[in-house]
């Protein structure tokens, strides 16, 4: 699935077990740590691990 720091919208869905309107849904309201490059969506997988250690429940 990711063989690198960088994952694609697919990559993020899966690890996180979401579905891919979800991530577009985190992504409209700037909820979740992205960064867009040549017109792609990419996230990197040390800041989704810090965003969900953030919001998880303790």
């Amino acid at each position: 699935m990711v063989t690198s720091n960088l994952m694609t919208i697919e990559d993020l869905a899966a690890y996180l077990k979401v579905t891919r309107r979800t991530i577009y849904d985190w992504l409209r309201n700037n909820k979740i740590p992205a960064v867009k490059l040549v017109g792609q969506w990419r996230f990197k997988k040390d800041k989704i691990d810090d965003w969900i250690d953030r919001h998880s429940s303790n």
